[in-house]
């Protein structure tokens, strides 16, 4: 799980601790739900400039789960 603090909260981002979980490999997960390396690395690795809902949508009904089991984000 990457921790990255923005304003007066964090995001936490957890793709990675998800596909580990499922036993998930990058490559399969961008073959299963036609999504680019680079976008799937960025969510896993907290480097995104903006949210693609669309990509979030595919990734909930793959994995079978809500957003925050993806990317949450904690206020203080």
């Amino acid at each position: 799980m990457i921790k990255e603090k923005i304003g007066n909260g964090y995001y936490l981002y957890k793709l990675e601790d998800l596909m580990k979980e499922n036993n998930i490999s990058i490559n399969k997960l961008m073959r299963d739900t036609n999504t680019d390396f680079k976008v799937i690395k960025r969510i896993m690795t907290g480097e995104i400039l903006r949210i693609d809902i669309l990509v979030l949508s595919r990734l909930c009904d793959y994995f079978h789960c809500e957003i925050t089991d993806i990317i949450e984000y904690v206020t203080k």
